[in-house]
């Protein structure tokens, strides 16, 4: 999506602002660094689970943050000392520090992550309130209903 713009459209629809923003900003994000390397799966209609490679990663130098429809995954780690680093003779490990920002729809939260063999995995859950799901509506056959006597269309 190199040199896409999207402002003819932002002319022409209304309501759309936020879709053209998740797109603009999914283009920007992509352009960037793609480190750590990351899978996104759904299990079931109603849960996911992200699974990024942080190999070398410990758990208090990785930070999950969930705020209203961003999931923020930051690794911090230390600057190696000189006489440190001078002991490589080759680094193909990636030990630096990240952060790596997920767009989530409405109503999905986390509900777990867990650090094993050098892969986080959190895992997501979408609950829509019940008082926002749909319903279905029963019609009414068009039936008579006697009140008292008289005679009504229910």
């Amino acid at each position: 999506m190199r040199g896409f713009d999207l402002t003819p459209y932002r002319r022409s629809t209304v309501g759309f602002d936020r879709l053209f923003d998740l797109i603009e900003n999914n283009a920007r994000l992509q352009q960037g660094d793609n480190y750590p390397p990351f899978n996104i799966e759904r299990l079931s209609e109603d849960r996911y689970r992200v699974t990024l490679a942080v190999a070398g990663f410990r758990t208090d130098e990785i930070d999950i943050t969930a705020q209203q429809n961003l999931l923020q995954v930051t690794g911090r780690k230390e600057e190696a000392q000189s006489g440190e680093r001078a002991r490589f003779l080759h680094v193909g490990i990636a030990n630096r520090s990240f952060e790596r920002r997920f767009e989530l729809a409405d109503f999905v939260r986390v509900e777990k992550a867990d650090l094993a063999d050098g892969l986080l995995t959190i895992e997501l859950v979408r609950e829509v309130p019940e008082a926002m799901k749909p319903k279905k509506i029963a019609i009414n056959g068009g039936q008579l209903v006697e009140i008292n006597g008289d005679r009504d269309a229910a």
